[in-house]
């Protein structure tokens, strides 16, 4: 079978990866001169199977009033005239109810434990590189009562399968040593020993290149303007070279992956996919004292800031601005990650040296995926992985394959058009 798969972020390139072990012909399209260089390209750089929660919660719900007032918080709204983004806002209040954000936390720990480990056998398999670190993920809090509540939420959650383990500060600063220095400030934290870091850009780009090795064929440069579709069927897409050549390139299948821009691209064939692109912000600066630098994965709870360790750099990530496409950097958003990072970890890295990015997650209001066939014949999709696309990346071209090759991934987890 021909497919072609549209994108080549880190969702696209697994995609095309898992979709050629499964013995079919795949073309990958990409509108940028590599793999990985918008939504994948700096992000947390955190494979969080059993910390990743949704930004849809009751939590988010209740600082909401006081973060609207907050030039810095956490999560931005920036209001447009745009009934996309209206009806997303509605959508994403309702997700934040207690039996929502439930089920959706449970969904999106089980598929994040299935793609990790999908990422460790492919890991195995390969020997890819991509400055990964299996040290864990820690959450501190500084706020005695929201630790309780996350602790309290903790307990609850290991009946489900959730590997979060509560630690006192002393237990906190054991597991991150960089972190010593202000464990009176500590409250407490919640820890997930089996999660991991790593670059999801370097990892992109060295798939891409071991996929390019064993027949996928990769074409950059080519700007997806619209889906074909005959009698009701998709029969591929119609692309713009660099130079303004529009050529139509056909397959049996096409998958969309194209992150942020899918929703208008579905709508244009009569889909209606409510992901919104949500800005966040990082930065990365060289290590310079290792002694002083963070070795694991660690996230503040109260800012929402998380901090990955990707070889000899430190990369700080925050923010979630509901706003449209803009890509523009808020240059005070990301120098206050540059001080973040040097209050907690004072010494390590070079602010002088800090390089600072903006990306658009294509967010969903519930905070999960949408994965699977559609109702168009011929079309797939692999899109609106939001905050963990790099934690979901395996396990979401690994499970595309399967629901190619019509097997039911072995997970569960609500993919579209699986009986």
């Amino acid at each position: 079978m021909t497919i072609l798969v549209l994108g080549a972020g880190v969702i696209g390139v697994s995609s095309a990866w898992f979709l050629r072990a499964g013995g079919h012909d795949v073309r990958v399209l990409e509108r940028r001169d590599a793999a990985a260089l918008e939504s994948s390209f700096a992000n947390a750089g955190q494979v969080s199977a059993h910390l990743a929660d949704p930004w849809s919660n009751p939590s988010t719900l209740r600082r909401l009033p006081r973060w609207l007032l907050r030039p810095d918080a956490p999560l931005v709204w920036r209001p447009r005239l745009s009934m996309d983004q209206w009806r997303w806002l509605v959508l994403f209040l309702r997700e934040c109810s207690l039996p929502r954000y439930s089920r959706n936390l449970i969904h999106l720990a089980d598929f994040g434990l299935y793609s990790r480990e999908t990422l460790r056998a492919l890991r195995a398999e390969t020997g890819i590189r991509y400055d990964f670190h299996q040290g864990g993920i820690l959450l501190f809090h500084t706020d005695p009562a929201e630790f309780e509540r996350a602790a309290a939420a903790a307990r609850r959650l290991e009946a489900h399968g959730l590997k979060r383990r509560v630690c006192d500060r002393e237990e906190c600063a054991s597991i991150e040593p960089a972190l010593a220095h202000m464990r009176e400030r500590i409250a407490g934290g919640i820890y997930s020993p089996y999660d991991e870091t790593g670059d999801a850009h370097q990892f992109a780009q060295a798939l891409a290149g071991l996929g390019a090795s064993r027949g996928i064929r990769f074409d950059y440069g080519m700007a997806v303007r619209r889906l074909i579709v005959e009698n009701g069927e998709v029969k591929g897409a119609e692309v713009e070279h660099g130079d303004g050549r529009k050529e139509s390139i056909r397959a049996d299948q096409t998958l969309v992956c194209t992150g942020p821009h899918a929703a208008r691209l579905l709508a244009s064939v009569g889909l209606r996919m409510d992901i919104y692109p949500v800005k966040g912000y990082s930065v990365t600066l060289p290590v310079v004292d290792e002694s002083a630098a963070l070795r694991i994965g660690i996230t503040d709870a109260g800012s929402k800031v998380a901090f990955s360790r990707l070889g000899s750099r430190i990369r700080a990530t925050s923010t979630a601005e509901i706003g449209d496409y803009d890509l523009s950097i808020d240059q005070r958003r990301c120098k206050a990650l540059v001080e973040h990072a040097q209050r907690l970890f004072p010494g390590a890295g070079d602010p002088e040296r800090a390089t600072f990015w903006a990306g658009l997650r294509p967010t969903t209001p519930s905070n999960l995926p949408c994965i699977g066939r559609t109702k168009i014949p011929g079309l797939l999709v692999n899109v609106g992985h939001g905050t963990v696309g790099w934690t979901q990346a395996c396990g979401s071209g690994r499970a595309i394959a399967d629901i190619v090759a019509k097997r039911r991934p072995e997970v569960e987890f609500p993919f579209l058009g699986v009986a």
